[in-house]
């Protein structure tokens, strides 16, 4: 056992760095090269900042992971928790019981999820909800006489969580040589990457040939066999991959046709990222089921939960018995009071408007004005409040650097070292702000990222890359 006491020389950064080395295991990390350098630890956060131990103020590009949409410190959140802990701490939703925050929360995802998905089923995490979504359709068609119809297709480069479930279902080739063997019966399919895959097709063209290898891989192995199609409106993990107008509309013909089911992965596009309550919305989808975490509390609790349409939820309510699946925090009260909170402060705020009227296009206007003319920008592609950015070698010749994720992991540091917290996916920076940012800090963060980038070049040039 390591001692872990704080010495009177150190400072709570070294301290809490010896602690961290010692004890935690980060997720997605090198550890040891992590424990060699020391984490970056974030004491404070108010607005769209956070503040290390040692009073660095840092603009959060990232809104946590995706999440914090409200900005950090709303005390209309941390009072919704304070007072739910008071009234009642924990109680489950098994036994046939309930409690007020779940139930109003579900109403309250309801009011907001486009078509039908009135029914809700909640979980802890965006991989949670992806496992659900796996078991909930394979338990639909089962319940439906057809169990061989459980084969469930997704996308290469996509993410989908990092449970067994959610990686199998996932497309990251990394994850997946760790920890196999996965899910059988789970096929993919290429991307609907424009700029870095289509050759020479325009956007419409290339976006009709991604969302046919749908239907050719359906015909591969049997539309009989076939469950589902599931993918994230805009690819966030992956790199902020928004695909051609074409490609959405092709994707719902093709499930419509071959009576599959349509699954909409909103983790990261949910709750105004994109300039709707979800990306399903801005991009036309009409999915028969949606997963949903991050947006959902802001980030302030763990929970995510599941939508579910008429034909699947009428069909296992009315005919499927007893769902055997759920988790002792399901719709925890204290994290579905949060979430309702967060869900009224967004309509009273109006946010979502916001994000589509005002500040994201002015983000997205911003972002390209300043890199127009930086050589490492090969690309910006973006909807509402969320951008990837390509880091290119040669921007007119569209040449890519040789050693993948090596530019991005600089460009990555300096932003660290200069008051950004900003992505890299490879050799992509992707950026998602919390919905809340103003136009000010639009300012300030695009002239943050234009001085890392110019950092970054420099140190290409340096090291010869």
């Amino acid at each position: 056992m390591q001692s872990n006491a704080v010495t009177q020389t150190e400072n709570l950064t070294a301290a809490i760095q010896r602690i961290d080395a010692n004890h935690h295991w980060h997720p997605f990390t090198d550890t040891a090269a992590l424990n060699s350098k020391g984490a970056r630890v974030i004491v404070r956060g108010e607005g769209v900042y956070v503040w290390d131990s040692e009073g660095n103020r840092i603009i959060d590009g990232m809104a946590g992971l995706w999440c914090v949409n409200m900005g950090y410190g709303r005390k209309e959140l941390i009072d919704a928790a304070k007072q739910q802990l008071d009234e009642l701490p924990y109680y489950n939703h098994f036994f046939q019981t309930t409690t007020t925050p779940a139930a109003v929360l579900a109403q309250e995802i309801a009011s907001v999820t486009p078509g039908d998905l009135n029914h809700i089923f909640f979980a802890n995490s965006g991989s949670e909800a992806v496992d659900t979504l796996i078991r909930m359709i394979r338990h639909y068609w089962a319940v439906e006489g057809k169990p061989e119809k459980n084969v469930l297709i997704g996308r290469k480069n996509a993410y989908h969580g990092s449970t067994i479930g959610g990686t199998s279902l996932g497309g990251m080739g990394a994850m997946h040589k760790q920890g196999g063997p996965y899910l059988p019966n789970i096929e993919h399919i290429d991307q609907p990457y424009w700029y870095g895959e289509a050759g020479d097709l325009d956007e419409e063209a290339f976006g009709l040939k991604a969302a046919r290898a749908l239907e050719e891989k359906i015909l591969e192995v049997g539309p009989e066999k076939v469950a589902a199609f599931i993918g994230e409106p805009i690819q966030g993990a992956g790199g902020v991959i928004v695909p051609p107008a074409s490609y959405w509309p092709e994707i719902q013909r093709i499930c419509r046709k071959y009576d599959i089911l349509l699954a909409a992965d909103e983790v990261i596009c949910g709750f105004g990222r994109t300039g709707s309550w979800f990306g399903s919305q801005t991009f036309g989808i009409e999915p028969d089921l949606m997963s949903m975490a991050k947006g959902l509390s802001s980030g302030y609790m763990p929970i995510s939960a599941v939508a579910v349409g008429d034909r699947v939820a009428n069909c296992l309510i009315e005919k499927g018995g007893e769902f055997f699946h759920g988790f002792t925090y399901s719709g925890h009260p204290v994290a579905a009071a949060v979430a309702v909170a967060n869900i009224r402060l967004m309509k009273q705020e109006k946010v979502v408007d916001y994000v589509a009227d005002d500040i994201g296009p002015y983000f997205q206007q911003q972002l390209r004005a300043v890199l127009a003319d930086q050589p490492l920008t090969g690309h910006i592609e973006g909807a509402g409040l969320v951008a990837g950015i390509a880091l290119v070698k040669d921007r007119e010749a569209k040449q890519f650097f040789a050693d993948e994720g090596t530019v991005g992991t600089l460009c990555r540091d300096h932003c660290f070292e200069n008051g950004l917290i900003m992505r890299a996916v490879g050799d992509r920076m992707v950026l998602s702000p919390p919905l809340v940012i103003s136009r000010k800090e639009v300012d300030e963060l695009c002239a943050k990222v234009r001085k890392c980038f110019d950092l970054t070049l420099d140190s290409v040039r340096t090291q010869g890359l």
